[in-house]
């Protein structure tokens, strides 16, 4: 009992709370309803709770480490709580908190609570658990079980309700899954057979006295395998043909979470494995190809959600921008940008979802007259596009600054070329977004559309209005709330850039990693 009262015991909270309450909820089934949404939501607020206070700790402490079962390092898998895995398990234990809040307004809204409701609250804390334990791992097999399980909780979430789109999408999303599973599981065997280890910091000593060759090959396959996962270019495909036919609550948290998963662990990898290696140079390139070609595909859209899935696409391009820079400057606008992206991401699909619910379709080409049929849904769609956009001071213009920064003073083509192509990237999402917020908000009503009651000018000889239902209060609350948070981030600019200097300068360092979990350097 000692031991998890600790602030060391805490760091294993986030990843077994979550899977001890999916497996209470299993227990519970389809009875107690009311109960299992109670257990969910003081879940998932425990669970920030604690992230919290590890980020404070490990701010002002360093790295905090537990051993699993007791055992020694590296003989144990060991769960490590630094600056960057505490600040992003902060924001996704917010983001999943909120999602929470607008599935269990969704559900009873729709008078959905039976078995299909009681799958689901289990799978998305088994997801929840998946995603801190990638975040806090820090062995590579820990890391794989952190993949499987927060898949396997994403498998049932994207074919909830099985129809046949769902299933589609389930399918491709599945074959995407047992490559990346595959190509990882490889590099583990080659990792294990060169360095004799999968502990994260005993490999970052071993791998200082490794051919070079080696260290490439294992370096390639892995971000092979993260790659696919983030979504990075050309192993993008799969996510707009995915996430677009999941209930909201589901696009919207795998929008904002997991393809951050695979993006952190290119960035743990990469500082903590890989400092200044050959393949920056590709990461540049990829980081460009993924910005334009993602963005290309957003403005081509006339689906809300294949739009926003597109601009997910483009944006981890930034992401992977800063990572290719290979100083601390690049890897602190990386880790704003990748906290910045979290919210407004989520925030962007979960209006996307009420878009659906109010008018029964997010095709832009049946949309009309929501501004004034819906003015709130308008300006929060409008808020976090503007922010996602890069305008002005909010926290998407502050993140892509200090990327062009960074850039500008690692110099060379390469780099310069890439803070180009970064800007060119800002101003096709401000045309993407804002074309489709002028169609579906403020341009008149057009037309009959999909699950709504429409009278046609012609018909009438008087304005079309848009007959549409209304929505529960809490689910604009918790998009609220997400805006809000995204907006703070504007506010709280300095403190924050400030962290990911310290988490950027701390990965860049190596030595505080290495010494917390192996106790000295060697």
């Amino acid at each position: 009992m000692d031991r998890l009262i600790t602030l060391e015991g805490l760091v294993c909270v986030p990843v077994l709370l979550p899977l001890l309450a999916a497996g209470v909820k299993l227990a519970i089934g389809g009875r107690l309803r009311r109960v299992q949404s109670f257990i969910s939501l003081c879940t998932l607020c425990v669970t920030l709770a604690v992230s919290v206070v590890l980020l404070v700790a490990a701010d002002a402490r360093g790295p905090l480490v537990t051993d699993l079962g007791g055992w020694p390092e590296p003989i144990a898998i060991c769960l490590v709580a630094d600056r960057l895995s505490t600040l992003v398990l902060v924001v996704s234990q917010a983001v999943t908190l909120c999602v929470m809040v607008y599935s269990v307004a969704d559900a009873y809204d729709r008078q959905e609570h039976d078995a299909p409701m009681a799958i689901f609250h289990p799978a998305f804390l088994v997801m929840v658990a998946g995603v801190s334990n990638a975040f806090l791992s820090g062995d590579l097999f820990n890391l794989f079980v952190a993949f499987e399980l927060l898949l396997s909780g994403s498998y049932v979430l994207l074919t909830f309700g099985g129809t046949e789109s769902r299933i589609r999408a389930g399918a491709t999303y599945t074959l995407m899954a047992l490559v990346s599973s595959m190509l990882f599981l490889i590099a583990l065997a080659v990792t294990y057979a060169a360095a004799g280890t999968l502990s994260l910091a005993q490999l970052a000593v071993r791998f200082g006295g490794l051919p070079d060759q080696m260290k490439l090959l294992v370096e390639l396959t892995l971000l092979l395998a993260f790659a696919i996962k983030a979504a990075i270019f050309p192993m993008q495909a799969w996510l707009p043909d995915s996430y677009p036919t999941a209930p909201a609550p589901v696009t919207a948290v795998f929008a904002g979470l997991l393809t951050k998963v695979g993006v952190y662990s290119i960035i743990r990898l990469e500082a903590l494995l890989f400092p200044g290696g050959p393949v920056a140079s590709l990461l540049m390139w990829v980081a460009l190809a993924t910005m334009l070609v993602g963005v290309l595909g957003a403005v081509a859209q006339t689906d809300m959600k294949r739009m926003l899935s597109f601009t997910l696409v483009s944006h981890i391009g930034y992401m992977v921008f800063g990572v290719a820079l290979s100083t601390v400057a690049g890897l602190a606008g990386a880790v704003f940008y990748v906290v910045h992206h979290i919210t407004v991401q989520t925030g962007l699909f979960l209006v996307a979802g009420m878009v659906e619910r109010r008018a029964g379709t997010t095709s832009v080409n049946q949309l009309g007259g929501l501004m004034k049929a819906t003015p709130l849904i308008a300006v929060l769609f409008f808020v976090p596009a503007m922010n996602l956009s890069g305008i002005p001071p909010m926290s998407g213009f502050l993140g892509k600054l200090m990327l062009v920064q960074a850039g500008l003073a690692s110099g060379g083509w390469p780099a310069v070329t890439l803070v180009a192509g970064g800007l060119l990237t800002s101003l096709l999402t401000l045309y993407a977004v804002a074309k489709t917020w002028a169609k579906a908000f403020w341009r008149a009503p057009r037309g009959e559309r999909i699950g709504t009651v429409v009278e046609s000018e012609e018909a009438t000889g008087e304005e079309p209005t848009v007959t549409t239902a209304k929505l529960p209060v809490a689910l604009p609350l918790s998009v609220i709330a997400l805006v809000a948070l995204g907006l703070a981030f504007t506010v709280l600019a300095g403190p924050l850039s400030a962290l990911t200097w310290r988490a950027a300068g701390e990965l860049m360092a190596r030595e505080p990693y290495i010494s917390a979990v192996l106790g000295e350097v060697p």
